[in-house]
């Protein structure tokens, strides 16, 4: 205890800038949103209501390989951290040690043929640095830093994993969807092919005719088989963020918003340097650049190295240990830095510039942070009212296929008019379930940005 309190009076002198975190470089409020107080951050358990989807990124925090690297990652800098914080302390070790040595009679004092021995056994402390001006403590603290900066990555990472499986999982549903349309097309245009080709047969309608319903026929068919490819390859990309084998059935998907994701409320741009993993990361490696520079401006000064050394020293082995045997030693060193060819002044500037470098990266992630959030409060925003749009175009383009092919039957109306409703009506109905996917990504893009919890906060303090 009390080497540890004199460790930390010696270290006590910091030569490091004062960490100042920078004016926020964003607006005080996101584009078209009224201000609002600070939105509680939800656990992707609580914001996520689909039960399938759950399982799924849970599965994928357990299993992922990404999360498993930036785990990696968060050992190796407490280790870091851990070595740096013991070069601040003493270096005590026991040693014990024999020696026997002959000499010839030409370099013996007594010209006299000799042979000498000694043993020993001491408690060393080896050169331990007096941190006066702070040299080791910055150090020790840049170290810190860094594995905070660690585990927000971690964060960021779990964050972006959560949202990637949100979305993979999103892209799938959907394409289960637009397959089940196609599928009820292809039914549909292949009653009505047999019908055209029975018409022609029977003379009631042209050949041009037939060719018409068949391509449109084949079109379908060749759209399903487009979807189908995409289905499988967005699979394989699930399988691949789960970190295991996923059966998941394809079945068409047809649920409320609400069914799926919570609505969230962005709350203010501040909000964003207490949620963002990625912004406080970027934090952390600025607080971790400051120490650096004030372990560069130490190094201008005398460093002060103690080694000492108490235990017992004998020419016999029996009696190492007993009374007069008594030995010690203590050599304190100081070293002056004189001439050095501009290396110490070197690496201020070193630390200098990778501090402004790591002002203007906190800089540049608040503002990509902001960027993300009002894209997608943009984003949620006009999806909605071109997904409003959408619907009324699709009931509008189902009435046009009724009428065009009452028209054809009827015989007002070449089955060109057919065909080119029916081409629109697909077109509409494949959109439209984009769109829909489309409106709920934003809302998962959303948590993202805004930083949602993913139940692992920050570290509060050093690690042990």
């Amino acid at each position: 205890m009390a080497t540890a309190l004199a460790s930390a009076w010696l270290s006590a002198c910091s030569l490091a800038p004062p960490h100042e975190r920078p004016p926020l470089p964003t607006a005080a409020s996101y584009p078209d949103e009224t201000a609002a107080g600070p939105a509680r951050p939800l656990d992707w358990q609580e914001f996520f209501v689909d039960p399938v989807l759950r399982e799924l990124v849970g599965r994928a925090l357990d299993s992922n390989r990404d999360l498993r690297i930036a785990a990696a990652r968060i050992d190796e800098a407490r280790a870091l951290y851990g070595i740096q914080r013991a070069d601040t302390l003493p270096n005590i070790a026991v040693g014990a040690g024999g020696a026997r040595t002959r000499l010839p009679a030409d370099v013996s004092p007594t010209h006299q043929a000799a042979i000498t021995q000694q043993y020993q056994a001491t408690l060393n402390l080896t050169a331990w640095e007096l941190d006066f001006w702070g040299r080791l403590a910055n150090l020790k603290d840049a170290a810190l830093e860094t594995y905070f900066a660690s585990e927000a990555a971690r964060r960021a990472v779990t964050l972006s994993l959560v949202a990637q499986v949100a979305n993979t999982y999103l892209i799938e549903r959907e394409l289960d969807e637009r397959i089940a349309l196609a599928g009820r097309t292809i039914a549909s245009r292949e009653a009505s092919q047999r019908i055209t080709r029975r018409r022609y047969e029977l003379g009631a309608a042209s050949k041009i005719d037939a060719t018409q319903a068949e391509t449109l026929l084949t079109q379908a068919r060749a759209e399903r088989a487009s979807l189908q490819r995409l289905r499988e390859q967005n699979h394989n990309a699930l399988v691949l963020l789960i970190g295991a084998p996923v059966a998941l059935a394809a079945t068409p998907w047809i649920v409320a918003d609400d069914g799926f994701a919570r609505p969230l409320a962005p709350g203010l741009p501040s909000d964003l340097l207490a949620n963002r993993p990625d912004v406080l990361a970027a934090e952390h490696r600025l607080k971790a650049a400051a120490a650096h520079i004030g372990a560069a401006r130490a190094a201008f000064f005398p460093r002060i190295v103690l080694t000492a050394g108490f235990g017992s020293a004998s020419s016999q082995l029996e009696g190492l240990f007993e009374g007069g045997s008594r030995s010690w030693n203590f050599v304190p060193s100081l070293s002056l830095p004189l001439f050095d060819a501009g290396r110490t002044a070197a690496n201020l500037d070193l630390a200098v510039a990778r501090r402004v470098a790591a002002i203007a990266d906190y800089e540049r992630s608040v503002q990509a942070a902001f960027r993300d959030v009002a894209d997608q409060l943009a984003a949620q925003r006009w999806l909605s009212e071109q997904y409003a749009f959408q619907q009324a175009t699709l009931a509008a383009q189902a009435e046009r296929a009724r009428l065009a092919d009452l028209r054809y039957r009827s015989g007002a109306a070449p089955y060109l008019e057919v065909l080119d409703a029916e081409r629109d009506l697909f077109a509409a109905e494949q959109t439209l379930v984009a769109t829909r996917r489309q409106m709920l990504a934003a809302r998962v893009s959303l948590y993202a940005a805004l930083g949602g919890a993913t139940a692992m906060p920050a570290p509060a303090g050093a690690p042990p």
